[in-house]
């Protein structure tokens, strides 16, 4: 059988970010869609949506109301409807009154080591669970440790990545390399380096792409 080609998917996002989950499920199914075409090397890549946020976090309704001036129903039905196109799409989003949001850059770090293991989207699809489902604070060092056993990387290794913030400065230098590459907002997709997509797509929209990237390098 011969080799399929492979695109590379590199996908800036923050485990913050609602969307950012939303988008790669609808990505999911692009991919589901063209399986039996070609092959994909997916990328994580950090984005800090409030890179100032203090480790114990904020209430969102109040985070939302201090940073977009959204009201508290307004806050109510954004979220409802999150919660209602995460369901299309096969994600369970349990927002409350006391859900709160967090600062995500040693779940960046974490991420950033995992990649060496292969297990980065095991490892970011835990943590949007961990935080969108569980409503549980992935800032948390036993959290990460945790999340990072449970798919199959050495707790203990983890720790020492974590406590010694070894990939502190290259996180900052994927950050800087990205916003200097026109990703302003999250999620992004930059497919084979060169081609970029913003926002959650729909998965005829993100097929389209890939389909005529194949047709491309194929040519």
């Amino acid at each position: 059988m011969p080799k399929l080609p492979t695109i590379r998917i590199d996908i800036v996002s923050d485990v913050m970010c609602p969307w950012c989950i939303i988008g790669y499920k609808k990505l999911e199914q692009a991919m589901h869609q063209m399986k039996d075409h070609i092959e994909f090397q997916i990328y994580w890549q950090p984005f800090e949506l409030n890179p100032e946020m203090p480790l114990a976090g904020q209430n969102l309704g109040t985070h939302l109301q201090d940073k977009y001036g959204s009201t508290e129903a307004q806050s109510i039905k954004s979220r409802q409807q999150i919660i209602e196109i995460g369901q299309s799409v096969g994600f369970k989003f349990c927002f409350n009154e006391h859900s709160r949001i967090f600062n995500s850059f040693l779940a960046h770090q974490l991420l950033h080591w995992a990649k060496s293991y292969n297990k980065q989207t095991a490892l970011k699809l835990a943590l949007f669970d961990l935080y969108f489902t569980q409503q549980k604070n992935p800032s948390e060092l036993l959290l990460l440790l945790n999340v990072a056993e449970k798919i199959g990387l050495d707790r203990a290794a983890a720790k020492e990545v974590l406590e010694t913030q070894r990939y502190a400065q290259a996180v900052r230098d994927d950050q800087c390399f990205w916003s200097k590459n026109d990703v302003q907002a999250v999620p992004a997709f930059i497919f084979n380096k060169q081609y970029l997509l913003s926002g959650a797509q729909e998965a005829q929209t993100l097929q389209d792409v890939i389909e005529t990237i194949i047709k491309e390098t194929t040519q």
